[in-house]
């Protein structure tokens, strides 16, 4: 048997070689383009609003509510909605308020929001805002 026909009963042909040159190409290419397409979806199309959230303070009045301070920073003209929550001494969510935060023209804006208890509660805070 010559090397040529071993060659080719085992796809070691010239042929053969530039079929797996052309399929890697065309993959490494594929890829670049799913790469280069991710790179300019997050780099330009990404949204560039971001919010920060501070809380500044909490007053408990009497045993059934709590008046929760804090603050907001975020692009003027961007509406937010926050989770706000009173704990107890257990750090056991007794109080439970989502508040929709109107758009504004400060950056950072302040606000004082009043959250019912079902038992007396020892702080307030921020749980969680999100941009709306």
């Amino acid at each position: 048997m010559t090397d040529s026909a071993v060659a080719a009963r085992y796809g070691r042909t010239p042929a053969d070689r530039r079929r797996r040159a052309i399929v890697a190409i065309v993959a490494a290419a594929g890829v670049l383009v799913v790469v280069v397409a991710w790179v300019v979806w997050v780099g330009v199309f990404s949204p560039t609003a971001s919010i920060d959230t501070r809380d500044t303070g909490y007053v408990t009045r009497a045993d059934s509510t709590v008046d929760i301070r804090f603050e907001v920073t975020t692009e003027p003209g961007t509406p937010v909605s926050c989770a706000l929550q009173a704990l107890n001494e257990s750090f056991a969510i007794v109080g439970w308020k989502i508040v929709e935060l109107p758009p504004g023209d400060d950056r950072t804006r302040a606000f004082v929001e009043n959250v019912r208890v079902t038992e007396p509660a020892v702080t307030g805070l921020i749980y969680r805002c999100w941009l709306t």
